[in-house]
């Protein structure tokens, strides 16, 4: 029964072994790998393992209203417009952090920095819920014209599959249907992934020709697949920048079958990077990852060095802990707190929403109301203190899968993971006993005194930027 991260992946991993999926070819594209990450949230979210993101989505009049900024960034920021010639683009994150006064990427930032007066680049940036956050500048272009095109031409085209495509994809759906013990429609899910996917790459394709860069950064690659295989057509180096965890279970990065060879000829992952620049030595498993050791490179994660410096030294404060919530396990964790409050009176709580969160929690979270009214329970819904004050202020922290975990482990915080959907991700922090896996409040509170975390590398998450390593990289 597939009833956790662990068991889901391996059912993917099984059905890839005896279809050979990732190299299976669909009208001139590689289906499952296009579909992959998605189908796995997909199916997540139907097995209900993880609740609701919780954050606000956009009412039909804002989607309305955002239309016409799409048409307009078309035109003004349009990413095709001009024939000058680029020896490097960045695609970044959609999402920005408020950052030393301005909204950035926090991913990409250092890169313009280094690129500035050096050489010629521009940043590809996408909207996030629709809008752009960062300051615009002569380098960045929008792309809303593709991301325009791409729904139109979703909704003008269709697919006609042979009777043998046919015939694999309803056999495929069977089998995922049985594994997983629920309905799919696989036709619709593969249509518009392909439809979108031979669109992207046409525009994706037209622009590296007009702009000729030599190499290309992106955030998130698994998001921008048609990208990744224009580029990689036209022998342009794509590099991604990682952006949050890695582990064996993330579909976005683990392969655990690299190549496949048929009639002789050996194929590899299609829609992959040619390198990685990760925050630290820790992140990715070569025995999974589609690309070699040599190519996966540790960087260093420049924003939470500069963010971080101030409180890195100063003595965490006994007796408080920090809980991390996020927004689809946030119904658990506030009542594990909640227990934690109540049965630990001379503890201070202070409970960490998600910027997805905020708006919503006292909606959404009863039991965080009443925790609200306990003298030693504090929640924090925005962002004026910097969250790795807290960490520093903290002695302990609770969290599930988030990145901040890894952050609070740089603070020496004693840190304790609620077992649930997403653990599996960190299953090689709890194996080496660096954290302690708790299920319950009582669990909890009785493992703060007796749990003895094993001495830790931080340098081996988060090391601080190799500007040695990037320069060379870049001058390559």
């Amino acid at each position: 029964m597939a009833d956790n991260v662990k068991d889901i992946c391996n059912i993917f991993f099984d059905l890839e072994d005896k279809y050979k999926l990732n190299f299976l070819e669909i009208q001139d594209t590689y289906p499952w790998q296009l579909i992959r990450i998605f189908l796995y949230y997909h199916i997540t979210g139907k097995k209900k393992l993880f609740g609701s993101a919780q954050q606000q989505s956009l009412s039909l009049f804002d989607k309305i209203k955002s239309f016409m900024p799409f048409i307009k960034n078309s035109i003004l920021y349009n990413p095709f417009k001009g024939n000058e010639e680029k020896e490097i683009l960045i695609f970044d994150h959609p999402r920005k952090t408020l950052f030393q006064n301005e909204y950035k990427d926090i991913y990409s930032y250092f890169l313009v920095d280094l690129l500035k007066g050096k050489y010629s680049f521009e940043v590809m940036e996408s909207p996030y819920l629709n809008k752009h956050y960062a300051k615009h500048e002569d380098y960045i272009k929008y792309t809303d014209r593709i991301q325009l095109g791409s729904y139109a031409y979703k909704k003008r085209n269709k697919i006609n599959y042979s009777e043998k495509e046919i015939a694999i994809i309803s056999k495929i759906q069977e089998e995922l249907e049985n594994r997983f013990n629920l309905k799919l429609d696989l036709f619709t899910i593969i249509t518009n992934h392909i439809l979108n996917y031979k669109y992207d790459y046409k525009k994706y394709k037209e622009l590296f020709e007009k702009r000729k860069p030599k190499m290309i950064f992106v955030v998130v690659a698994y998001e921008n697949k048609a990208m990744v295989s224009a580029a990689k057509d036209l022998g342009i180096e794509v590099i991604e920048l990682q952006h949050g965890t890695i582990s064996d279970y993330h579909l976005g990065y683990s392969y655990p079958e690299k190549t496949r060879t048929f009639n002789g000829k050996v194929k590899e992952i299609a829609y992959y990077p040619d390198k990685i620049l990760t925050f630290g030595d820790y992140w990715i498993n070569n025995e999974v990852s589609p690309i070699e050791s040599e190519n996966i490179i540790p960087i260093g994660f420049p924003y939470f060095e500069a963010q971080s410096k101030e409180f890195m030294n100063k003595n965490n404060k006994k007796n408080k802990i920090i809980f991390i919530s996020q927004g689809v396990i946030g119904k658990y964790m506030s009542e594990i707190a909640y227990d934690a409050a109540i049965k630990l009176k001379d503890y201070e709580i202070t409970y960490k929403l998600h910027p997805g969160e905020y708006m919503t929690w006292r909606e959404n979270y009863d039991v965080l109301n009443k925790a609200s009214e306990l003298d030693n329970f504090k929640v924090v819904d925005n962002n004026n203190i910097p969250l790795y004050q807290m960490f520093s202020e903290s002695e302990i922290q609770v969290g599930a899968f988030s990145t901040a975990i890894y952050e609070g482990l740089m603070f020496n915080c004693k840190t304790f993971i609620l077992d649930l959907p997403g653990v599996e991700y960190l299953e090689d922090l709890i194996e080496k006993g660096y954290v302690c896996k708790v299920t319950t409040g009582d669990e909890l509170v009785e493992n703060l005194k007796t749990f003895k975390p094993t001495k830790y590398d931080k340098n081996f998450f988060f090391k601080d930027l190799d500007e040695e390593s990037l320069n060379k990289l870049v001058k390559k």
